[in-house]
């Protein structure tokens, strides 16, 4: 059994739950979060505490047991504080911007790209290399980090590209001079 998935996820005042067959909904401050739950697990509510148990002892069950339980974490916790990602740019040329919903990214390329930011995921620019991203939804706010990290990965020699904060770069040696 799933250590993780044995915990109950303590839902705190504010933060409503609802449960509909297969159906979780989320709701508090920042905003209200759906998801659909995999059959094979029994979600229950009781005390204001969510437990998560396999509906069967077959493997997917237990698969599905710790999975469905941070799910379900991460909805709360979102709905409650949100989440936040930074990414930094280094490179010399290298500039973002938001116009309304859209951040502007200048890479180095022959053009510049234009990123339309998904629905419920803000963005903020410090000093135009510091990108900001908040949102309630972990896994959208995570997969909108990643895609705009992709338009210019750090490259291992000179370190330029785009990197999430606190991310070590390793640096490889460049060529050796020839005497």
């Amino acid at each position: 059994m799933s250590r993780i998935g044995k915990l109950p996820v303590e839902v705190p005042a504010g933060v409503k739950v609802n449960l509909r067959g297969s159906e979780i909904e989320v709701s508090g401050t920042k905003g209200t979060l759906k998801r659909e739950l995999p059959p094979r697990v029994k979600v229950e509510m009781t005390d204001g505490n969510i437990t998560v148990s396999p509906a069967d002892s077959g493997r997917e069950a237990r698969a599905l047991h710790g999975l469905t339980r941070t799910l379900i974490n991460n909805m709360v916790e979102g709905v409650t504080n949100g989440y936040t990602k930074v990414l930094e740019l280094s490179g010399v040329g290298y500039r973002a911007d938001v116009r309304g919903d859209t951040l502007h990214l200048s890479l180095g390329y022959s053009h510049p790209i234009e990123f339309k930011l998904p629905k419920g995921i803000q963005a903020a620019v410090d000093k135009q290399n510091r990108i900001t991203l908040t949102g309630i939804d972990k896994e959208q706010l995570g997969m909108a980090a990643a895609k705009i990290r992709d338009f210019r990965r750090c490259e291992p020699y000179k370190g330029k590209g785009i990197r999430y904060a606190g991310e070590v770069v390793r640096r490889k040696v460049g060529k050796a001079g020839v005497k």
